[in-house]
């Protein structure tokens, strides 16, 4: 059975922040459901929007990175992401410099692809993925600090054995693989 009953936005009566640093913020909000229900501690991490990247090489080659990850202390294939951090900068000039700075390629012809949340229920943010195709090798790797990045060219079925095999585990980022190999069985 099917109900034809959308469900409505809550009501935020009272919201403080918790802690609030670059890369950490949390908030406790005091919410009103529609049923009239008061959750008094309702807690929501805040990040600026993610992006990643589908990025195809003029010879059809993805272009993926491997890095550690402290978080589950591996090393996996990822898409080339980054954070929307810098003022007066789109979100596609976002995921342009990302993909240039991690793995020293550009260029190509940029659509978008999707728009994600990692938690809705607890996070704020939204990645937007989209597709690069045609890009090329322009320059060397500009990586930060804190980046130890390597940069794997694989093939398209490469690229699906990765994802189905547990090569990579960042859902963020096998979404929009998922979808772009759905959309070329077509």
């Amino acid at each position: 059975m099917t109900s034809n009953h959308e469900p409505e936005s809550w009501k935020t009566l009272q919201s403080e922040y918790l802690y609030k640093r670059p890369w950490l913020t949390m908030r406790q909000d005091t919410v009103q459901l529609p049923n009239g229900k008061v959750i008094d501690d309702y807690y929501i991490w805040e990040f600026p929007p993610w992006n990643n990247v589908l990025a195809i090489t003029k010879q059809r080659d993805i272009v993926l990175i491997r890095q550690y990850r402290h978080g589950i202390g591996k090393v996996f294939y990822e898409l080339p992401a980054g954070v929307h951090d810098k003022r007066g900068e789109s979100v596609l000039e976002s995921a342009q410099r990302e993909l240039l700075e991690e793995t020293g390629f550009g260029g190509g012809s940029w659509k978008p692809l999707m728009e994600l949340s990692a938690n809705p229920a607890l996070q704020n943010n939204i990645t937007y993925s989209f597709l690069a195709d045609g890009v090329e090798k322009i320059s060397q790797q500009k990586l930060d600090a804190t980046e130890e990045i390597s940069v794997h060219l694989v093939s398209l079925d490469e690229l699906r054995s990765i994802v189905l095999e547990g090569g990579m585990i960042q859902a963020l980022h096998a979404a929009p693989i998922l979808k772009y190999l759905l959309t070329q069985a077509k």
